[in-house]
């Protein structure tokens, strides 16, 4: 009985692995495209403003600074984190391998 026990115990744990690898995957997808959402829309804010007679844009382009930069920290965020997902899902894949060599062997001892 002691056998059946580990050989689920290690098959729940390759499920959870494989589904945080999932999740990591899908995390740097939406890290490429925030990060191209952000750029967007920094762009578009510049952009927008020009359409305005200088002499009546003032008020907007008071908050324009904060607004840049509001999104410029959201951004660092983004890119930390895109430098780092790599690695993570390195790690998981990495976690996933052992953690199917381990259910194939206690499949097999079984």
């Amino acid at each position: 009985m002691g056998s059946r026990s580990e050989y689920d115990a290690a098959y729940f744990t390759l499920l959870r692995a494989r589904e945080e690898h999932s999740d990591l995957l899908r995390y740097r997808e939406f890290l490429i495209a925030e990060r191209d959402r952000l750029d967007d829309f920094v762009r578009e804010v510049r952009a927008r403003a020009d359409i305005v007679p200088r002499k009546m844009r003032r008020p907007i382009d008071q908050t324009t600074k904060a607004v840049v930069e509001a999104i410029g920290v959201r951004r660092s965020v983004v890119l930390a984190e895109s430098e780092r997902v790599d690695d993570r899902i390195a790690n998981a894949q990495a976690f996933v391998d052992e953690c199917e060599a381990e259910v194939d062997a206690l499949r097999g001892s079984g």
